[in-house]
């Protein structure tokens, strides 16, 4: 072998050394980019039945604060002494139900309270969205750089190897970022 050659070998195991730690790194910001989009799909679900369920309680409300006024306006017309007390219950009643289906703190179900859940679960599901957007962007720095540390070793340009190592180590910020601060960048 010639000094030259053994030169190149070196360089050629440190580049893989780097390709190994870029596809170390690239799996790592794979997995946490397909957890963070579960997350986001999940969340997503999550508002979107809490959001319909708050529907549900609206028009529930909305049907008995009706019926409650029109026995309201209908009741005092009522000769009967007993079936005009039976429409004042029956209007209380249908009142008290109406109110327990804009709150119910005990159960979380009333409709401000599935309002607050629903808003929780969007801002869960907005941090994992930002937080995969920079998973996929790390991925994809992690991917070139290790087709450019992969074209170092055939070409014997050392300055792709500088490029991959720079590009590996912007990927790991984006890793980061969406790791730590998810909103801290918005590229999308």
């Amino acid at each position: 072998m010639s000094g030259g050659h053994g030169h190149h070998d070196v360089s050629n195991k440190k580049i893989a050394l780097l390709i190994s730690v870029l596809a170390l790194l690239l799996a790592i910001s794979e997995t946490l980019g397909k957890a963070a989009q579960t997350v986001t799909i999940q969340q997503n679900i999550e508002a979107s039945n809490l959001w319909a369920f708050f529907q549900a309680k609206t028009i529930r409300m909305t049907t008995l604060r009706t019926a409650a006024e029109d026995m309201e306006t209908t009741a005092p017309a009522i000769a009967d002494a007993e079936i005009r007390a039976a429409a004042a219950a029956r209007i209380a009643a249908w009142r008290a139900t109406a109110n327990r289906h804009d709150t119910e703190p005990e159960t979380q179900e009333g409709r401000r309270e599935l309002a607050a859940r629903a808003k929780k679960a969007e801002e869960k599901r907005d941090t994992a969205a930002a937080a995969h957007h920079h998973y996929e962007v790390a991925s994809a720095l992690f991917q070139i750089a290790i087709v450019m540390a992969s074209a170092m070793i055939i070409t014997g340009i050392s300055v792709l190897a500088v490029v991959a190592l720079g590009l590996g180590g912007i990927g790991a910020a984006f890793t980061a970022i969406g790791l730590l601060a998810p909103h801290a960048v918005h590229l999308f």
